[in-house]
């Protein structure tokens, strides 16, 4: 129908011509309450914004320190196991304190042994890299 008409239709309904594809031939237009359009345009775009914010994983860091006692460890590695079970990446450092630096293989047994104690259902995202007094390592889940 003509501009025209759909103009006259909207008028006597009291509501707007709204255009909704502007690039198609020929443009495509509705007869609608404008206010009520922009409502839901903006919560569909809030939902979007929603769902892709839940799509992304975070990145969560767990320090441990190297006199870390076995009771401890297991509460660390328990609380990795729930990060990667929410679908967050997760990035485990070892701190070294004072002379600590002077056994750094102590450090990567450490690192080994929360490994293994996360099972074969993660995966190394990154190798163990030492920067400053820090050993650290990223991990995900299969």
């Amino acid at each position: 129908m003509s501009s025209r008409e759909a103009q006259k239709i909207a008028n006597e309904r009291g509501v707007d011509l709204v255009e909704i594809a502007a690039n198609a031939n020929p443009p495509v237009v509705k007869i609608i309450d404008w206010g009520k359009y922009q409502y839901q345009q903006s919560k569909e775009e809030a939902r979007n914004r929603k769902k892709a914010r839940e799509k992304q994983s975070e990145l969560k860091t767990m320090k441990i320190g190297l006199k870390i006692s076995d009771n401890d460890l297991n509460i660390k590695v328990r609380k990795i196991r729930g990060f990667l079970d929410d679908g967050d990446r997760v990035k485990i450092i070892i701190m070294f304190r004072g002379r600590e630096m002077a056994h750094k293989e102590i450090g990567q047994e450490l690192l080994d042994k929360v490994i293994s104690l996360l099972g074969d259902d993660v995966v190394l995202t990154s190798q163990p890299q030492q920067s400053g007094r820090n050993l650290s390592v990223g991990v995900r889940k299969k």
